[in-house]
Formats: C-alpha cells, sequence, structure tokens
C-alpha cells in the first residue's frame, strides 16, 4: 500500500506548482508585445515588478527557506534573461527594471527567513 504524502511534501508540490505558474505569466507579460498586458492596478512597471518576483520566490522561499540564496539565484537570472530577450520581441531592456525583480526576490525571501529563525529558537 503507498504511503500518504506528508505535509511536508505537498506543501512543496503546491509551492513549486505556485512557482511554475507565476513563471508563465511573468514571461508571458515580459515578453508579450507591447500594449498586449494591461494589468489595471494603479501602479508603476517598477511595483508590477517588483510585485511578480516577491510572488515568484515566496511559495518556495516558504516552504524551503534554506533554500533561498538559489531561489534568489535563480529568479533573478530570470529576470536577466528577460531583460536580455526583450529586445528580441520588442520591448526596451531597463536596468530599473532588473532591480525592481532583485527587490521583490528580497521581499518575497524575507518571510521564508523569519520563519525558519522563529522554528530554529523553539
Amino acid at each position: 500500500m503507498p504511503a500518504h504524502p506528508s505535509r511536508a511534501d505537498r506543501g512543496l508540490v503546491l509551492a513549486i506548482a505556485l512557482t511554475a505558474l507565476t513563471t508563465i505569466l511573468i514571461a508571458y507579460g515580459t515578453l508579450a508585445p507591447p500594449g498586449t498586458v494591461e494589468s489595471g492596478l494603479p501602479l508603476t512597471d517598477k511595483h508590477l515588478h517588483a510585485l511578480a518576483f516577491l510572488a515568484l520566490v515566496l511559495p518556495l522561499g516558504w516552504v524551503r527557506p534554506n533554500w533561498a540564496l538559489g531561489i534568489g539565484a535563480a529568479a533573478l537570472a530570470f529576470g536577466g534573461a528577460i531583460e536580455l530577450i526583450q529586445p528580441m520581441v520588442g520591448r526596451t531592456a531597463e536596468w530599473g527594471d532588473f532591480v525592481a525583480d532583485g527587490v521583490g526576490c528580497l521581499l518575497g525571501l524575507i518571510p521564508g527567513q523569519i520563519r525558519r529563525l522563529w522554528t530554529a529558537q523553539r
């Protein structure tokens, strides 16, 4: 009889699924032709980049806080790749977008680090 997945395993699978979905949404939103995607939110482009990358790293950063360095590095590499590809699809690459991606990564990893430290103290 197969064992049931543990709560931690289910959490990891959900985090991976959310991260994959967020990756697809970010890729579409940043690589679609200009004017194709409108957020409808009263935020600047930089705010949207930061929020998107916060959402990208938050799920895995929460369930696997010890992976924070790798998660952050992978997310930043993804953001950098987007900026390199954008001129090929009629968009402009901006250092400001890349910086906003990094800010979002940092903010998205903080809750998992707080959780990790809090759990270690208990």
